[in-house]
């Protein structure tokens, strides 16, 4: 059994997506991140240094959410759960979801997202 850390609802602006608009003038992305650990440790001695920042991890997130454009927002998903991996070596797992709501689909829709799930082996 893990802990988690869960940062929801990260919005930043960004230019990802295939069509030359999307490109152009850019649209709305959110991110939730559920991050697995163990906290007990960290817990006990009440220190930061032994479990995830997640202002650093949201910064981090945001960083790749406004930063180069990628064509595929499972692209994007990738490189943020890969990053959490390398960068917080306590993560058991990380799972990262990205959502598209102003996704170019000319019906009525809620929400279009991605998820991108990492674990140690």
């Amino acid at each position: 059994m893990a802990d988690r850390i869960e940062l929801t609802g990260l919005e930043a602006f960004g230019y990802h997506g295939v069509f030359e608009h999307e490109r152009r003038e850019g649209q709305r992305f959110i991110c939730d991140i559920t991050c697995w650990l163990d906290c007990r440790e960290a817990a006990a001695k009440d220190d930061l240094n032994l479990t995830v920042h997640y202002g650093q991890l949201a910064e981090m997130a945001h960083a790749v959410l406004s930063g180069t454009p990628r064509d595929l927002i499972e692209t994007v998903a990738a490189e943020i759960a890969d990053t959490a991996m390398e960068r917080f070596g306590m993560l058991m797992a990380c799972e990262v979801k990205i959502h598209k709501p102003q996704a170019p689909i000319p019906l009525q829709f809620a929400d279009v997202a991605v998820v991108a799930r990492r674990s140690r082996r």
